[in-house]
């Protein structure tokens, strides 16, 4: 199913709100020129995004090398394996480029208001809400999801986690703690 959100009005709406990040991405900037960045940039997003999408969700917005992600509430599931899957693509192809980097995923479940924000004459559909800053805060070197998230989770979905304090996060079982 796709993510269908209003564009124009602002509303509270329940999803699955996720956070991705590459490690160490300003040392590989540091090392690779202008031109070589932005295609590798272009290519990560191209990427994200089409992972995301056949998944039914929506990157919501790009900030340089990290993204705001949502599914809708009923289709976490989809969205928590589509994550997993994300992970393991940009995992494999940044060790393909012989990047050090890694991407981190953080996810939680929870109402936010989305809509249009931002300046006069140029706002832009964006999430706002305590929820979305559950799902930015949450610590992770690798991938986590919150109580919330894991508890829309099928028991099938489930099998791929392991509980992981203080805080309780879920971690897929071979991650290493951090």
């Amino acid at each position: 199913m796709t993510l269908e959100l209003d564009m124009r009005a602002r509303k509270p709406v329940s999803l699955l709100v996720a956070f991705t990040d590459l490690t160490h991405f300003q040392v590989e900037c540091a090392r690779t020129g202008d031109e070589k960045l932005a295609a590798i940039m272009d290519d990560y997003y191209e990427r994200v995004s089409a992972r995301v999408e056949r998944a039914g969700g929506r990157v919501v917005k790009f900030m340089g090398d990290a993204a705001l992600i949502v599914f809708s509430r009923e289709d976490a599931d989809a969205g928590t394996v589509a994550l997993i899957e994300l992970k393991e693509e940009i995992d494999a192809h940044m060790e393909k480029l012989r990047w050090q980097s890694r991407l981190i995923v953080k996810a939680h479940v929870g109402e936010v208001v989305a809509g249009p924000y931002g300046a006069k004459g140029e706002k832009r559909f964006d999430l706002l809400g305590r929820e979305v800053n559950v799902a930015a805060t949450l610590l992770s070197r690798s991938f986590a999801i919150s109580v919330d998230a894991f508890r829309k989770l099928s028991p099938e979905t489930r099998k791929r986690f392991k509980k992981h304090t203080p805080p309780v996060t879920y971690i897929p079982l071979d991650a290493r703690r951090p």
